[in-house]
């Protein structure tokens, strides 16, 4: 089986359906259902409940939070690759599966839609560093990644809203996983999610992150070259006009990176 389909959900019956609908609609079939309710006393049970026999496995029970939940879908999934798509989200497209059924990397990342513009993965680039992480995650919604990698990094549960950005730096920096960058819209995204109302806990995550995963000098040096590996960075490649100076350039974007790969 190729496609592991894992929903998690509390007290958001509306949301619940329109996910449950976007996923029955998939005209590729080589995928499982998984869905991890929190316990939900809204009428969740009964929309799962309706559709049984179009999901694999599915659990109501309270958890510890949202990561918690993720990682108990982790834990039953079978699937090849698993993708979250949470109750609100929703596929853009029935054949978001077949556009990326030939693709084999460690992770897979395509667009999401949100309103009326789309959130891009890695910057439009064919790979991702360290200085794209640096300025925010990937969308969960998005990515399809192989099990094992979330096997072999789970979730971190003490974290709310920033745990899905912890493990893209774990699995893409010090892992080094594979990675692909497509240009498919793969979910539409619900702007009521715990990350949109959340925002004031982002900036406190993130520094608890980066400091749990490394040392002072290497946060300091990126903090000063995030800003290099820009779209000015882009003109300024093409405005400079000497080789050397396009070698030094690009030699202060990637400085801190090699010693990151030293550490892992």
């Amino acid at each position: 089986m190729r496609y592991s389909v894992i929903t998690i959900n509390y007290n958001n019956k509306d949301g619940l359906i329109r996910t449950i609908d976007s996923v029955l609609c998939l005209s590729n079939k080589d995928f499982e259902y998984i869905i991890i309710d929190g316990g939900s006393t809204d009428g969740s049970l009964d929309v799962i409940k309706l559709h049984t026999k179009d999901i694999t496995s599915w659990v109501s029970e309270k958890d510890k939070g949202v990561y918690h939940a993720m990682n108990k879908g982790v834990a039953q999934a079978h699937g090849d690759y698993l993708i979250f798509m949470n109750s609100g989200d929703s596929f853009h497209s029935p054949d978001v599966l077949n556009d990326i059924e030939n693709y084999q990397e460690d992770i897979i990342c395509g667009k999401v839609l949100k309103g009326n513009s789309t959130i891009p993965s890695g910057h439009h680039k064919f790979t991702i560093s360290l200085v794209d992480l640096m300025r925010g995650s990937l969308p969960h919604q998005a990515m399809f990644i192989k099990r094992e990698l979330l096997v072999k990094h789970p979730y971190d549960e003490k974290y709310k809203i920033l745990s899905d950005w912890k493990f893209c730096i774990e699995a893409l920096v010090f892992e080094n996983c594979s990675f692909r960058n497509v240009d498919t819209i793969v979910a539409d995204y619900d702007t009521s999610g715990i990350s949109t109302n959340s925002n004031g806990l982002l900036p406190k995550e993130r520094d608890l992150i980066l400091k749990e995963l490394f040392p002072p000098r290497i946060i300091t040096d990126y903090q000063r070259l995030t800003p290099v590996d820009d779209e000015l960075l882009d003109q300024s490649l093409m405005l400079t006009e000497t080789v050397y100076a396009r070698k030094l350039i690009k030699k202060l974007s990637s400085y801190v990176l090699r010693f990151t790969n030293k550490k892992s």
